[in-house]
C-alpha cells in the first residue's frame, strides 16, 4: 500500500534549475556552519514584501544576510555576478524587514556564496563577505 501511495501521491518533478538551487542552499548551510556561522533563518520571507533571503546567520557579532548562487557550469557569467543592482535592492529591503524583528541595531552585512557543482559530486565554494553595500 505504501509503495502504491508513493507512486500515486508523488509530487510533480521540479525543474532542474530549482533542484540545483535547493541543493546549493543545502550545501551552503553546512559549509557556512563549518566556517563558524550560526545560521538562524533559511529562506526568510516577509508578508510585506516579495522575495526572500536564502540564509541569515551570525558570523561572530555580525548578522549576515547570505545570497547563495549555485551553478553547474562556468560557461556563462560568474555565479556571484547574478546579484545585480535589482537583486541588491531586494536584499536590502528584505534585510530591513528582518531587522525589524531583531532587538537593538546589530552590525550587519551582505555576503554572497557562489557554489559550482561541476562534476556532480564535488562542490567548489567561494564566499564573498561584504559583497553588497549595506546602504
Amino acid at each position: 500500500m505504501d509503495g502504491a501511495a508513493k507512486l500515486v501521491l508523488r509530487p510533480p518533478e521540479q525543474p532542474r534549475h530549482l533542484r540545483t538551487g535547493q541543493r546549493g542552499e543545502e550545501l551552503a548551510y553546512f559549509y557556512l556552519r563549518q566556517m563558524g556561522y550560526t545560521i538562524v533563518a533559511r529562506n526568510y520571507r516577509s508578508p510585506r514584501r516579495s522575495g526572500e533571503i536564502d540564509l541569515v546567520g551570525w558570523d561572530g557579532e555580525v548578522l549576515c544576510f547570505i545570497e547563495v548562487k549555485t551553478r553547474t557550469t562556468r560557461d556563462v557569467k560568474p555565479a556571484e555576478a547574478a546579484v545585480d543592482l535589482q537583486k541588491q535592492r531586494e536584499l536590502r529591503a528584505m534585510a530591513r524587514e528582518y531587522l525589524r524583528r531583531v532587538a537593538g541595531n546589530p552590525p550587519h552585512r551582505f555576503d554572497v556564496l557562489s557554489i559550482y557543482l561541476l562534476d556532480g559530486s564535488n562542490a567548489e565554494f567561494t564566499l564573498f563577505k561584504n559583497a553588497v553595500p549595506v546602504s
